[in-house]
């Protein structure tokens, strides 16, 4: 049996920060660490020699245990804190996700996460009506008890987490309904600015999430990423207003990966904001009308559930032992096989007739010398340099 998470002393809090802030060190790469060595301080010792043999030139150095401390500290200045993946306060439906974040700052009331969630998404230029539909739907969710996710961003997003503010109501632990903020940026960067009173309603009476450093500004790479966070975080997306091709309908397609219901509000066919929306439909998403198809399309799902005890996701130990020697007999093999095309790691393992264990060895190193990128779906694709 799998054991119970369990609290992280702050060291070995600070020791996850500082490996999953490493360069070319991302989630699944995180979990093959954790899992390989057993604790992120034997894994960070391990870093710099994995990395030489995987081929890299330069040398590959954490961030110093100072800078990440000094973060800590100015986290817990501004009321909030971090939660590691596999410690009892972490969002359950995130922790369930293959490339959940490894460690997360939060500014607000946790225990949102850990309540019924819904996230809902849509255009940045929605039209009123659209804008409208969110709020009313947002409000009438939190005064379910609902609690609502979005990204913080202008349109759908902020009237989603307006109307959830404004349906929020409080009981014994605090907030009931009210809304989460994944946020691209900084957990402290108020992005986009005009959004600053928001921000602050939502650390006050809701709650803030991100998973890149304090003070960092968000970028094009950053909003996908988010777009994980924000379908991991809720057992259903309900998309409101979405082009053809928008990061609205990324985040749809990563909730129907993650094994999340997809949930939309029809549109005009005239409008251009309504064809995601609509496409979604089309090919099976639950049609939404009102906060009544929302809660009875939850209700139903066979998704992860919330209010089972967390689990230690690394308690599997460390992975089976290889030798340097068969490593290094398969790396160079491995590469060769790869392109920039992601492939299926099984594939990997069945086209170069070589076990599981020593296929994953070596694509650790490959990955840490940045030969090799790891992709969701247990894929990995082939770096040119």
């Amino acid at each position: 049996m799998t054991p119970p998470a369990r609290e992280l002393s702050r060291d070995e809090r600070l020791d996850r920060l500082r490996l999953i802030r490493t360069d070319s060190v991302g989630p699944i790469t995180f979990r093959d660490l954790m899992r390989r060595y057993g604790d992120a301080a034997s894994a960070l010792a391990a870093l710099p020699l994995l990395a030489q043999r995987g081929g890299r030139k330069s040398a590959l150095k954490p961030p110093s245990r100072a800078a990440i401390a000094a973060e800590a500290d100015r986290l817990a200045t501004l009321g909030g804190g971090f939660v590691a993946l596999g410690e009892p306060d972490y969002p359950p439906l995130l922790a369930a996700i293959e490339d959940a974040p490894p460690v997360l700052a939060h500014l607000g009331h946790l225990h949102l996460a850990h309540r019924p969630t819904v996230a809902m998404v849509g255009a940045r230029n929605a039209s009123l009506n659209g804008r409208k539909l969110a709020t009313t739907l947002a409000r009438g969710l939190a005064e379910a008890g609902i609690t609502v996710v979005s990204g913080l961003a202008r349109g759908i997003d902020t009237a989603a987490h307006q109307g959830a503010l404004d349906g929020t109501t409080t009981d014994l632990a605090g907030p009931a309904g009210g809304t989460i903020a994944a946020q691209a940026g900084g957990i402290d960067v108020v992005y986009p600015p005009e959004n600053a009173d928001l921000h602050g309603r939502i650390a006050a009476a809701g709650l803030l999430v991100s998973e890149v450093p304090l003070g960092m500004q968000p970028t094009a790479r950053h909003f996908p990423r988010r777009n994980r966070i924000i379908s991991g975080l809720a057992r259903a997306v309900v998309v409101v207003e979405a082009a053809r091709r928008s990061g609205s309908l990324i985040t749809a397609r990563l909730a129907a990966d993650q094994g999340r219901e997809v949930l939309a509000i029809p549109g005009s066919p005239l409008d251009p904001r309504a064809q995601g929306a609509n496409g979604l439909i089309r090919q099976g998403a639950t049609l939404v009308q009102t906060v009544r198809d929302v809660l009875e399309a939850i209700t139903g799902s066979a998704g992860p559930t919330v209010g089972e005890p967390a689990r230690d996701p690394f308690a599997d130990g460390p992975t089976t032992p290889v030798s340097d020697d068969e490593i290094d007999r398969a790396r160079e093999r491995i590469w060769q096989g790869l392109n920039a095309t992601p492939t299926p790691v099984d594939e990997v393992v069945r086209g170069c007739q070589l076990s599981a264990a020593v296929v994953l060895a070596a694509l650790l190193e490959l990955e840490l010398a940045g030969r090799v990128e790891r992709h969701p779906g247990n894929r990995v694709s082939r770096i040119d340099y």
